[in-house]
């Protein structure tokens, strides 16, 4: 029995993250892993996020046994492909990386004048650690360094424009098939969301499959020019390693 495909999808917040789980979900062959270690995020950095209490009470707050979950839990019945959607950020500095080689990791990226301008919106100062641009490097380069190959990295806007080409491609470079109904997906909850979605996935839950991409025109205020600078600084390096759409 060959063994099972383990996807790490490592995106900061404000991204399509969650339109791309929804993709991976709507294979037959994969089950999804809704950001495993925000539960350890909340309890050690004691942020005051929506239903903090309710998620640090019903989820893993331990990242040894987050970890020991997305490496070697068994998947269920007719299952061969595990994705895990990962929020960079959440990768605090204490949590040890070696067991990266034991996934197969891939990056998704977004423009971060689009990313800084969304994130205002909910709290209005972000920090470059915030936005998690400076983890998705040192992730990137770990990767890297622990596998000896650079990981697929697409970026949010190609895959608007062109996901079935995009996906494609990164299928490929995952070594997993691509499948059609990775384009399209019925609108709604999901049971294996996490508690935060009554919170965040609103947009998500009436989509039905990627929307078309639209520049956003929102400007990043001036005392956010560094972050802006710092996080494009970062976007541009990991961008010339992207799956291209056209």
């Amino acid at each position: 029995m060959s063994h099972p495909i383990r996807i790490a999808m490592w995106s900061g917040p404000r991204n399509i993250s969650t339109a791309m789980m929804r993709a991976w979900e709507n294979r037959p062959d994969t089950v999804v892993h809704d950001e495993p270690f925000y539960a350890h995020y909340l309890q050690v950095t004691g942020l005051d996020h929506p239903g903090r209490e309710e998620i640090i009470a019903a989820y893993e707050t331990d990242w040894r046994q987050v970890v020991a979950q997305i490496t070697r839990a068994p998947l269920p019945p007719g299952r061969t492909i595990y994705y895990q959607k990962h929020m960079t950020h959440h990768m605090l500095p204490h949590i040890s990386l070696e067991w990266l080689g034991e996934l197969r990791n891939c990056f998704l990226i977004r423009e971060p004048r689009e990313v800084i301008t969304s994130y205002i919106k909910v709290r209005p100062d972000p920090t470059l650690d915030d936005i998690g641009f400076a983890q998705q490097w040192r992730l990137f380069q770990q990767v890297r360094a622990i596998t000896g190959h650079i990981p697929p990295v697409i970026d949010a806007r190609d895959v608007l424009t062109d996901p079935r080409r995009v996906l494609s491609q990164l299928c490929e470079a995952l070594g997993a098939p691509f499948r059609e109904e990775m384009l399209a997906w019925p609108a709604g909850p999901r049971e294996s969301d996490g508690l935060w979605a009554r919170y965040w996935y609103a947009a998500v839950e009436a989509s039905t499959g990627f929307a078309p991409y639209r520049p956003k025109p929102d400007q990043v205020p001036p005392r956010l020019q560094p972050v802006l600078d710092a996080a494009e600084e970062i976007y541009r390096e990991l961008r010339r390693y992207r799956i291209r759409a056209e």
